[in-house]
């Protein structure tokens, strides 16, 4: 069940950065609109991981929070390992995905140094 509100939440933050990406794309054009938008999404995940109990729009919604894997709070650090790392679980044919849905932990939660909980 954990993976299916990993996933939800995920789909939500998607959509709110992906509205934001759009916008900007289509105002700055698609070089400059992705390029912001890539540094929107770092910084919309160390702002909400850090400064929100660890939790983004999405995670909250889904009742989710990302913590330290010693159980502290996220990092400043590690919060943008974690937003990177999507980026390589899908640059790698999907498996840090399927990795994370198998396991609990994506290959962005391992490089980060993170887990979420429930």
């Amino acid at each position: 069940m954990l993976a299916i509100k990993r996933l939800i939440a995920l789909f939500i933050d998607g959509i709110i950065l992906g509205i934001v990406s759009g916008i900007l794309s289509g105002v700055l054009g698609q070089e400059i609109g992705s390029l912001l938008g890539f540094v929107i999404g770092v910084t919309y995940h160390v702002a909400f991981l850090t400064q929100n109990n660890g939790q983004t729009p999405g995670k909250m919604l889904l009742g989710l929070r990302v913590v330290m894997a010693s159980g502290g709070k996220v990092t400043p650090v590690a919060a943008g390992l974690r937003y990177v790392g999507y980026f390589i679980n899908s640059i790698l044919l999907m498996t840090g995905w399927i990795f994370g849905a198998v396991t609990g932990r994506g290959f962005h939660d391992h490089i980060a140094g993170t887990k979420v909980v429930d």
